[in-house]
């Protein structure tokens, strides 16, 4: 209740801002989470027709974007699909939270990128899951883009280590993710050269829309000068809090500008999500009837249903070239 001056006092701010004044689970939101873990055991993930080549990118940091990159990587290979994952970040945590060593000197995307080694070379099965396989980085890679700056294929050097893995591996893959950098500088530019399709995570918050638009802007330039078959197939909501307004208005905003790629699942801000990785886990394997799991999955099934949708797409833009 307001005070008699007609001010909100604290007690009417938060009512105000949070739905249900509080963060406690109810009965009927763990029934309503057993419910939805039971319909994802219960439902079959389609497989792609043809590989899907996705990077996920955002330059603002501290969006969830190697979050995001793992545990789609381990919902997909945890209801079959096979997965590669590419760590081209030099912080290496997409490897940390896949279980998966990557200490410097070690052979990583470093060793890719500067034509050293090749992918069969630096790959190791990520103890999560058997059909799941990372490339993993490390704090080496830091360097890179100095080292291969005047390289005249420079921008086309992860594309080719991909293709000349393939080419050889005799292994089909549903899916190639690639966890970038919160940059938009050379490593970043490797990545969208070597896929067809960028998976955009956006923060629920005010400031994550203005940055949305430089990337964007970027990979507009990027379409443009270098890969003309990349698509913004995906923007996935993250750390959206059902709480708060601020989070339903900015989902809103970007379903209203986006409305054919941005996914209806939306990742919510969630504690176990953040611990996972400290005990080199994604959230699928350590909370798998958590809130933060159960998103990722869903997300997950939503991506491969479109996939026909998504390939018929790149198909038609290799076809109008």
């Amino acid at each position: 209740m307001s005070d008699t001056s007609g001010l909100e006092t604290a007690t009417d701010i938060l009512n105000r801002i949070f739905a249900d004044g509080t963060g406690s689970v109810s009965g009927a939101e763990m029934a309503d989470l057993s419910a939805r873990y039971q319909v994802l055991r219960q439902t079959e993930f389609p497989h792609p027709s043809k590989t899907r080549y996705i990077a996920i990118a955002n330059q603002k940091g501290g969006v969830g974007k190697t979050t995001t990159t793992v545990n789609l990587a381990c919902a997909f290979a945890e209801f079959g699909e096979r997965v590669l994952v590419i760590d081209i970040d030099p912080q290496g945590n997409a490897s940390t939270a896949l279980g998966v060593a990557h200490e410097s000197g070690m052979p990583s995307t470093y060793d890719v990128l500067e034509g050293r080694l090749g992918i069969n070379d630096v790959k190791v099965v990520s103890p999560e899951f058997p059909n799941l396989e990372v490339v993993p980085s490390s704090i080496d890679l830091s360097g890179a883009e100095l080292e291969v700056a005047d390289m005249p294929n420079r921008n086309q050097l992860m594309k080719k280590a991909v293709a000349d893995y393939l080419k050889t591996c005799h292994q089909h893959y549903d899916y190639v993710l690639v966890d970038c950098p919160p940059s938009l500088g050379l490593l970043v530019l490797n990545a969208m050269c070597s896929v067809n399709e960028v998976l955009i995570p956006v923060q629920a918050e005010y400031y994550a829309l203005e940055g949305l638009q430089q990337l964007l802007h970027t990979i507009g330039l990027v379409q443009q000068s270098y890969n003309p078959y990349l698509v913004i197939s995906t923007m996935l909501l993250t750390m959206y809090d059902r709480r708060t307004l601020l989070s339903k208005e900015v989902f809103d905003q970007v379903k209203e500008h986006y409305p054919e790629i941005v996914l209806n699942t939306t990742i919510p801000r969630s504690v176990k999500i953040s611990e996972a990785p400290s005990f080199r886990q994604s959230v699928v394997t350590y909370d798998p009837k958590g809130a933060g799991a159960i998103a990722y999955e869903e997300a997950a099934l939503e991506i491969a249903q479109r996939s026909e949708q998504v390939l018929e797409h790149i198909a038609n833009r290799r076809q109008g070239e």
